[in-house]
């Protein structure tokens, strides 16, 4: 019975998307997307870095419990 109703949700959402993406307020939106694009690979690189720094430090904690459950046993 719920299945019927998600590919008219669907494109009604998609509908509602176009009719926001053709308006002034949509077209000013997009603007700002294109003018973001330009700086966005580099604050990708710059989060990526920390999210590694980040998963470093997780993995030296890790091992510093892995070692001292084995030194417990």
């Amino acid at each position: 019975m719920r299945g019927k109703w998600y590919i008219p949700a669907a494109l009604l959402g998609l509908g509602g998307l176009g009719v926001f993406l053709m308006s002034e307020n949509g077209r000013r939106w997009l603007r700002w997307i294109g003018q973001q694009l330009p700086r966005t690979p580099d604050q990708l690189l710059a989060w990526n870095e920390a999210a590694q720094r980040e998963l470093d430090r997780i993995q030296a904690a890790l091992n510093r419990v892995a070692d001292s459950l084995e030194t417990a046993q």
